[in-house]
C-alpha cells in the first residue's frame, strides 16, 4: 500500500509540492508533482504567462528528499527525529527549462553521503515526457528550529 506524502513529511497545502511517490529504489527515489493553474503564486508569476518559480522546483525536490529520508529512518525502525527536515546547504542549481501550470513533473533524489545528522543528495526533475527541468545538490538534516516552540 502507497505511502502518502503528508504521513511522511509536515509540509501541507498550500506549501506541500509532492502529490506522490513513484519508486522507493535503493539507487533512486522518484515522487510525482503537477502544477495545477489554480495555485495562487501564478497569479502574480507572471500576469499573462504564467510560470513555476524556480524556488518552488527546488522545494519540490527538497520536499522529495525529506520523504526519502523519513522512508529511509522508517525502514531502519525509528522515525527521522525530533523537528523538521531542514535545508543546510543548496548547491550548483541548475535550470534547463521552464514549468507551466498543467505540468506534471519526476523528482529523483539520490542520496550521495550521510554524514554527522545531515544527509548530502542530488535532486532532478524532469517533466513527465522527458524533458529535464533542473538538477542541483542539496544537504538536508532533521532538527528542531532554534528558538522554535515545541509541542
Amino acid at each position: 500500500m502507497p505511502v502518502a506524502v503528508t504521513e511522511l513529511i509536515p509540509h501541507r497545502p498550500p506549501f506541500l509540492f509532492v502529490d506522490e511517490i513513484v519508486s522507493d529504489a535503493p539507487e533512486a527515489f522518484v515522487a510525482k508533482r503537477t502544477w495545477r493553474a489554480d495555485e495562487d503564486f501564478y497569479r502574480g508569476h507572471y500576469p499573462g504567462a504564467p510560470i513555476t518559480p524556480g524556488v518552488l522546483l527546488c522545494e519540490a525536490v527538497f520536499q522529495t528528499a525529506a520523504c526519502y529520508m523519513a522512508l529511509k529512518a522508517r525502514a531502519a525502525g525509528g522515525k527521522p527525529g525530533e523537528g523538521v527536515p531542514l535545508i543546510a546547504k543548496i548547491g550548483d542549481v541548475r535550470f534547463r527549462s521552464p514549468v507551466y501550470p498543467g505540468d506534471t513533473v519526476l523528482i529523483e533524489v539520490r542520496e550521495k553521503e550521510a554524514m554527522g545528522g545531515f544527509t548530502m543528495l542530488s535532486g532532478s526533475m524532469k517533466r513527465a515526457d522527458g524533458t529535464r527541468v533542473m538538477n542541483l545538490e542539496c544537504a538536508v538534516a532533521w532538527k528542531t528550529p532554534e528558538g522554535a516552540p515545541t509541542p
